[in-house]
């Protein structure tokens, strides 16, 4: 999967300039992508960590793909990888970035669960102000997720509670603009509690912050829907600057 429309319902589109990963943390249990990679025949091999080096690839022909989308999008950058995975080296990483820069008619949406390397890696990028930085936290075991990304200098900052496998009642809101919260789904799908969703949205609310909710999850994403409280919730943050029309 190169690039193209998204059924993300946050995003308008894929690039991915880097496929395959690992998983790390319990949210990586039931991987969408490891999933769809392995039975469309683009990893032979199960996302453990022993075998990174057979699944993780860098596709530099990919590289010039947003250049040539001429109308402004959303665009969800390694929907089948991690960025900042840890055999994704700081030039090509550095390389992405500057497609970013130079597609600036785009907004660039980048999530990863490898906090620390991208703490580490941060002040080594240019951050060009139509990228916007998140990170996954499924549960209290990840919330110093959010540590990481504070000290990221991204126009906008981001949360991807998805899956939501536990409350988030000791995450700290402190510099982030947007939360992404949903369930789990798939055919091993993990329930999610609404309290658990409603405490999110309610401190979304209370500190100002854009709240998305994304789907209760089930057998399929579309199972449960995406309505919460009654309505749903499609909140963006306010962009740092109007996209470019070319």
């Amino acid at each position: 999967m190169a690039t193209g429309r998204s059924g993300i319902e946050w995003t308008e589109a894929t690039w991915n300039p880097v496929t395959g990963c690992s998983k790390i943390t319990p949210g990586c249990a039931h991987c969408y992508a490891e999933t769809l990679s392995r039975r469309f025949g683009w990893t032979q091999q199960p996302w453990s960590p022993a075998n990174a080096h057979a699944n993780v690839r860098l596709h530099r022909e990919r590289l010039d793909q947003p250049l040539r989308w001429r109308r402004p999008r959303m665009i969800f950058v390694n929907s089948m990888s991690d960025l900042f995975h840890e055999l994704v080296p700081l030039e090509f990483i550095s390389d992405v970035f500057g497609v970013m820069a130079e597609a600036s008619q785009h907004v660039f949406q980048i999530l990863t669960k490898r906090h620390e390397r991208l703490a580490e890696l941060a002040p080594q990028i240019e951050w060009p102000a139509n990228v916007w930085m998140g990170v996954s936290i499924e549960s209290n075991r990840w919330v110093e997720r959010a540590d990481s990304l504070r000290s990221v200098p991204a126009a906008v900052r981001f949360i991807s509670a998805e899956p939501l496998l536990d409350s988030l009642d000791g995450l700290n809101l402190a510099g982030i603009h947007w939360m992404i919260a949903g369930g789990e789904s798939g055919p091993g799908h993990r329930p999610v509690n609404e309290r658990w969703l409603l405490d999110l949205r309610d401190q979304c609310e209370n500190e100002g912050i854009a709240f998305f909710f994304k789907q209760w999850g089930g057998r399929t994403p579309k199972t449960g829907g995406r309505t919460l409280d009654g309505r749903e919730w499609s909140g963006m943050p306010k962009p740092s600057r109007q996209l470019v029309t070319v």
